[in-house]
C-alpha cells in the first residue's frame, strides 16, 4: 500500500503557531486520479482543506494512490487511526468510502461529487452546469468564429453536466453557434492524458473552433499547450462555411511572439480553464500586460465545500447526507483577475451577473443533460 503523505498542511499549521492537542480534529484526504497537484480538482480540495488547518487549527494529512485499487486501504488506515473525517475527492472514491464508513458508523466521512448511500457520508456535490452555463455565454459573446469547443475528460454523466451547460449558455447568448464536443476516453485513464486532450485540440481548430473550454482534469493541459504552440486560428485555415465575424481583442496589447507568428487575417484562440481559477496558465509569456490566451474559468468551489464540511466536523455539527453547492451556494461561478480583466468587458460582465441572477433566481432552468 502506498504509504499516507503528511502534506505541507501540518507544516502550514506550524508556521501559523497552532499547537496540536489530543483534541484537535484530524481530517484525512483521499486524492482521485490526476493527482493532489493537478491544478484542476483535486488542487481545489487541497486548497479547502489547507485553509482549513490554517484558521481553524486542524490536522490533516493525504493518501494519493499510484493505482486506483489502493484508495480502499489508504480510507481505512485513516479510520483505523481514528480520524475524525476522511473525505474521497471524486467519484471513482465513493465505493471505498462507502464501504469504510459503514465498517465505522461512528466516524465521519465526506465524498466530492457523489452521493454514498452510508449515513455517515457527507456527499458534496454540484451544480456544475451553472457554472457552465456563465463560461458558455462568454465564450458566445467572445468567439470570432461562430465556434467553440468543449473537451470532456471521462464520458461520465458528471461531465455531460459542464457540456450541457456550457452548450446552453453559449446558444443562449449567441443562437446561431456551433458546439463541437468531443470527450478524452471512457475511462479513469482519460483524466491524466492530456496528448489525447491536445489531438482533440487540433481537430476543433480544423472545425473552426476559436475557444474551447475543457472539463478533463490533468488531461486539460494537453488543450493549454496546444493553444500555446499554434496562438491563433488563420482565416485560410478555416473550414467551408465558417469567416469571422468578430475581433474583440485588436487593442489587446500582444506579445511580439505572438504577433510574429500570428500576422495577417488571424484571431486569437483561447482555453477555459475548470474548477481552479486556470487564467494563469494562458500568460504564455509571463506577462500578464499582454494578451492572455485562457478566457476565463470555470469555478467549481471544491475547496470551499471541504472547508465547510470541516468546518462543521470541528464545531460538532456533522451531517450526513447529500449537499448541493451551485451559484446560489457560492459552489461555482467564472473567473476575472489580473490575467484576463483586459479580454472581458465591463459590459460584458454585466450581462453574464444579470444572467447569473436569473439563474440563481429560477428565471433561467440550466439543463443537466
Amino acid at each position: 500500500m502506498k504509504k499516507m503523505l503528511t502534506i505541507g498542511l501540518i507544516a502550514a499549521t506550524a508556521a501559523a503557531g497552532v499547537a496540536f492537542a489530543q483534541t484537535q480534529v484530524r481530517v484525512g484526504m483521499a486524492y482521485d486520479a490526476g493527482g493532489k497537484f493537478d491544478k484542476s480538482f483535486n488542487e481545489s480540495a487541497y486548497n479547502g482543506a489547507l485553509r482549513a488547518v490554517k484558521t481553524l487549527g486542524v490536522q490533516a494529512k493525504d493518501f494519493e494512490p499510484s493505482d486506483p485499487s489502493q484508495v480502499v486501504q489508504g480510507i481505512r488506515a485513516f479510520a483505523t487511526d481514528g480520524f475524525d473525517l476522511t473525505i474521497g475527492v471524486g467519484f471513482n472514491n465513493n465505493a471505498s468510502i462507502t464501504q469504510v464508513a459503514k465498517e465505522n458508523p461512528d466516524l465521519d466521512f465526506g465524498l466530492i461529487d457523489d452521493v454514498s448511500p452510508a449515513s455517515n457520508v457527507a456527499s458534496l456535490t454540484f451544480k456544475e452546469e451553472e457554472g457552465s452555463y456563465l463560461v458558455g455565454y462568454l465564450a458566445a459573446m467572445n468567439t470570432a468564429t461562430g465556434v467553440v469547443g468543449f473537451i470532456g475528460g471521462m464520458d461520465i454523466p458528471l461531465i455531460h453536466k459542464f457540456e450541457a451547460g456550457y452548450t446552453a449558455g453559449a446558444k443562449a447568448a449567441k443562437p446561431g453557434i456551433k458546439v463541437v464536443a468531443q470527450y478524452v476516453g471512457t475511462t479513469p485513464d482519460a483524466w491524466n492524458n492530456p496528448g489525447k486532450a491536445k489531438e482533440i485540440a487540433s481537430g476543433m481548430r480544423a472545425k473552426g473552433a476559436d475557444i474551447v473550454f475543457a472539463a478533463a482534469g490533468a488531461s486539460g493541459k494537453g488543450l493549454q499547450d496546444y493553444i500555446k504552440q499554434v496562438q491563433c486560428i488563420k482565416g485560410n485555415q478555416l473550414p467551408a462555411g465558417v469567416k469571422f465575424s468578430s475581433d474583440n481583442f485588436a487593442k489587446v496589447p500582444k506579445a511580439a511572439g505572438y504577433t510574429a507568428a500570428c500576422a495577417g487575417n488571424t484571431r486569437p484562440m483561447f482555453f477555459i480553464g475548470v474548477d481552479s481559477d486556470q487564467n494563469y496558465l494562458g500568460d504564455f509569456d509571463s506577462n500578464p500586460a499582454t494578451m492572455n490566451q485562457g478566457l476565463t474559468s470555470m469555478m467549481k468551489r471544491v475547496d470551499n465545500a471541504v472547508y465547510t464540511l470541516i468546518s462543521d466536523v470541528k464545531g460538532g455539527k456533522f451531517k450526513g447526507g447529500q449537499r448541493v453547492f451551485g451559484l446560489k451556494e457560492g459552489g461555482v461561478g467564472y473567473a476575472v483577475d489580473q490575467y484576463n480583466k483586459s479580454l472581458i468587458s465591463s459590459t460584458q460582465i454585466a450581462k453574464v451577473e444579470a444572467v447569473k441572477q436569473q439563474i440563481i433566481s429560477g428565471k433561467i432552468t440550466v439543463p443537466s443533460k
